[in-house]
């Protein structure tokens, strides 16, 4: 039986060093994720220096995370049998992941996510999700949901259609469901949807402040801590250099960020929080500890490139 299964949007991370001005003159948003056409894939790429292509995707990062501290894992996502696919597969099954999913000739080509690093460490991306935004319920392996403990999902996966069906897919199956909400982009776009699944549907949630405040329109920090301890479930919340809290059926629990970090790269950073808590939560670590891993392994990834351990 799998720990974790992930189910998440499979893409290559292209991860480039940028000015602010270049976000301006792209008119993109700082820390933001957007989606882009092929025509803007294009023209960002036109002027870009690509220092690092990984295999990425919010969930596979974590995924990757946990495999990295022995923990068996498997992962869902859907690719297109090409260069950037092919890279995706052997990059996963490197890793010691269980990769399930058969790759074949599609319409639309593996998911890019060009993520733009400025000189203050910050991430800013901009996503083309190919075939991977068209993952449909029949591409989620009914017998792997059901032999994992939980099934880990993204919020960047949430779309009317066929990813929607996927998600619901995966949730009815799974013994234990959790998500990453993602992005405040994601939230902003599917809040309604996104607040019903987090009432009603999950049983663990990882947020940043940003993303669970605009989720259920907080006015203060307070507003966050009364929602989670009427959920009844655990909600967990990264607060960068504020540290972490969960909130678990009620009780609340804080844990100190890592002083005294080197920043180069935030990549990654809320990806691997999850993959440390995760891991402490699986291998029944008191609700202390799984936060403190998760900030530990937080504080790994942003000391270096890229949204991977080693």
């Amino acid at each position: 039986m799998h720990k974790v299964v992930g189910i998440g949007n499979a893409i290559i991370d292209l991860i480039c060093k940028v000015s602010d001005d270049f976000l301006s003159q792209n008119k993109l948003e700082k820390s933001t994720m957007k989606l882009i056409s092929d025509i803007e894939l294009e023209n960002i790429l036109r002027n870009l220096k690509i220092e690092q292509s990984i295999a990425g995707g919010s969930v596979a990062n974590s995924i990757v995370g946990l495999s990295h501290l022995k923990n068996d894992v498997a992962f869902i996502g859907k690719i297109n049998d090409d260069t950037f696919g092919k890279m995706y597969e052997e990059s996963l099954i490197l890793k010691d992941v269980n990769y399930y999913y058969e790759k074949k000739k599609e319409e639309f080509p593996t998911g890019v996510c060009i993520v733009l690093i400025t000189p203050d460490a910050e991430r800013t991306m901009c996503t083309h999700l190919g075939v991977a935004g068209k993952i449909s319920e029949k591409d989620i392996d009914e017998k792997v949901v059901k032999n994992s403990e939980i099934a880990f999902l993204e919020g960047y996966l949430w779309d009317k259609g066929d990813p929607k069906k996927a998600f619901d897919k995966a949730i009815s199956l799974s013994n234990k469901s959790a998500i990453s909400l993602s992005d405040k982009f994601c939230v902003d776009r599917h809040k309604t949807n996104f607040l019903e699944l987090v009432k009603n549907k999950l049983d663990i949630i990882f947020a940043n402040e940003q993303e669970i405040m605009s989720l259920i329109d907080a006015k203060s920090f307070e507003d966050v801590i009364e929602f989670g301890k009427s959920l009844n479930k655990i909600l967990v919340i990264t607060r960068g250099e504020k540290g972490s809290l969960s909130i678990n059926n009620g009780n609340l629990y804080e844990c100190d960020s890592k002083k005294n970090i080197e920043v180069k790269d935030l990549t990654g950073a809320g990806d691997l929080f999850a993959a440390g808590y995760l891991h402490g939560f699986i291998n029944k670590s008191e609700e202390k500890a799984c936060l403190e891993k998760g900030n530990e392994l937080a504080s790994i990834i942003i000391q270096k490139i890229g949204a991977r351990l080693i």
